[in-house]
């Protein structure tokens, strides 16, 4: 594996041990399950995801409410 020896794998775990503490590492090992879990749905599902935003969603954008258009043509003056 990746030509790792098991001297090399047990200095490793040790070093992630000793920077995360043994009470994070459920919650790095959850984390980490749940991510590769949600890629591999990814990747395997046939649907897209729409990402062009709809008329209107884009923030900062204005649209006029129905009582500010007047059915009367403008006029130039």
């Amino acid at each position: 594996m990746f030509g790792l020896g098991a001297g090399e794998l047990v200095l490793i775990v040790l070093v992630v041990v000793v920077v995360f503490g043994s009470t994070k590492l459920p919650q790095l090992g959850d984390g980490l399950g749940r991510a590769i879990k949600n890629f591999k749905r990814a990747v395997t599902s046939a649907n897209e995801i729409e990402v062009s935003p709809k008329k209107g969603e884009i923030p900062g954008e204005r649209t006029k409410p129905a009582s500010d258009q007047s059915s009367e043509p403008a006029t130039k003056p």
